[in-house]
């Protein structure tokens, strides 16, 4: 089964704040990156897109998927015109309460300058896949079931609302989900899910886990070829895969702590 590198972006930017920097991709670095998919043959696709071809099992020669998360502002200055000119088509994982003119929406606490409504439909207008990304950007599987519920379909009933047609697909914030957090996203309407994980899309994962690989401002030219070739990726990303490890075994003792706490 063909593999899938699915980026995961979160600001292209000189200028990054504290927060954002180890995320923050070099406008000039974001360039190269988008011509070497450009020139390398790459077939681009949203993830709404990856979706489709992996459901009627006809994926592109040498498929690839660019996806932003959280929905900053520099997506629209810098990322989308690089995107537009090279015609290659991506997905912004928008948190509906970060929007900077939610007005009564307004919730969470944005770590760095976003997108606004007409910057979101401008983008979806240029043929950019706005998917879910959670209302606040809180930490879902940490969620109780209204909590949950709420912060999926508000997001989603948001953006349907707002661009005036249907979202399908999401993104876990911070790539966090279990079990009864993917079947609430089922049960919200959407057909697919991405977490992080830093492997390549197939094989063992199911369309409600879909990983994706990091692209930060550490990532170096090489580092991005390989990852994009597939060549690789457990030793590119064995960092991030032992501490993405680690914390889960923390996250999981931390969820059996208020399980028992709740039965007290």
């Amino acid at each position: 089964m063909t593999r899938v590198p699915v980026l995961m972006y979160h600001s292209v930017t000189d200028r990054p704040t504290p927060a954002t920097r180890p995320h923050a991709v070099r406008p000039g670095d974001f360039a190269d990156q988008m011509a070497y998919l450009k020139d390398g043959g790459f077939t681009p696709l949203t993830f709404g897109g990856l979706v489709a071809a992996l459901e009627e099992g006809r994926l592109p020669a040498r498929p690839v998927v660019i996806t932003f998360d959280d929905g900053y502002e520099d997506f629209h200055a810098r990322a989308l015109p690089v995107l537009d000119r090279l015609g290659l088509p991506s997905t912004v994982f928008l948190t509906s309460g970060w929007v900077s003119d939610a007005g009564g929406d307004a919730a969470g606490r944005p770590l760095d300058r976003t997108l606004s409504w007409s910057q979101v439909r401008e983008a979806a207008d240029h043929g950019v896949e706005i998917a879910g990304h959670s209302h606040s950007h809180p930490q879902l599987d940490q969620l109780p079931a209204g909590a949950l519920r709420e912060e999926l379909r508000r997001n989603k009933a948001l953006l349907e609302d707002r661009l005036g047609r249907p979202v399908t697909t999401m993104a876990y914030p911070y790539g966090y989900s279990s079990a009864r957090v993917r079947e609430e996203v089922r049960r919200a309407g959407y057909r697919a899910a991405c977490s992080v994980d830093n492997a390549l899309a197939g094989g063992r994962h199911g369309m409600f886990d879909v990983p994706r690989l990091t692209v930060g401002r550490t990532t170096t030219a090489a580092r991005f070829r390989m990852a994009v070739e597939g060549r690789g990726v457990p030793l590119v990303y064995l960092r991030e895969r032992i501490l993405t490890r680690g914390y889960a075994v923390v996250r999981g003792g931390r969820r059996s702590a208020r399980r028992i706490a709740t039965r007290q």
